[in-house]
């Protein structure tokens, strides 16, 4: 019967090596600060980029708080446009919302006299990327204070109006 333990090396040599051998060294774990300072200076540029653009970002959400509000205030008003019984309350607080929406951005002294054909001229002035028809524009100046002799009842120029309210909210432009 064998024995299961294992004997010593006979051969002196063998065992004097073997009494000699380590384990492994392992390299230090990598480090993940950068060697060099332009690293790190790139790092510091690229934070700065990242909070430049959160910033800007943030100001631009912030400056046109009042257009999601308008759109949102909009929206509700369509709701109703689909109805006979509410399409004239809509069409009739249309032009309001509008100039509520002008005076979110001008100067109350520079928006609130205008009336008729100056009201029409100023929102064609600052219509910026909205492009509407001169109907629409006519409808906002008539329909300010009172709907048209003619009651725009019917659904088409209702939503007409509207789709031309949406895109005077989304595309005026504040600079011109």
């Amino acid at each position: 019967m064998e024995s299961t333990t294992a004997s010593p090396p006979t051969d002196p040599m063998l065992a004097a090596t073997l009494r000699e051998l380590a384990d492994i060294a392992l390299p230090p774990p990598v480090s993940m600060m950068p060697a060099t300072w332009g690293w790190a200076a790139l790092a510091a540029l690229i934070a700065l980029a990242l909070a430049f653009v959160l910033w800007r970002w943030r100001r631009h959400r912030t400056q046109n708080r009042y257009r999601r509000e308008a759109l949102a205030e909009l929206a509700a008003l369509e709701a109703a446009v689909g109805q006979a019984a509410g399409r004239a309350d809509a069409l009739q607080r249309l032009p309001s919302l509008i100039k509520r929406t002008a005076l979110a951005v001008w100067p109350r002294d520079a928006v609130a006299a205008l009336a008729g054909q100056q009201w029409s001229d100023f929102l064609r002035t600052y219509a910026g990327k909205a492009v509407l028809d001169d109907e629409t524009y006519r409808f906002f100046a008539e329909t300010e204070y009172r709907l048209p002799a003619a009651g725009p009842a019917n659904e088409d120029m209702a939503r007409r109006a509207f789709a031309g309210a949406r895109r005077w909210i989304e595309g005026h432009d504040v600079h011109s």
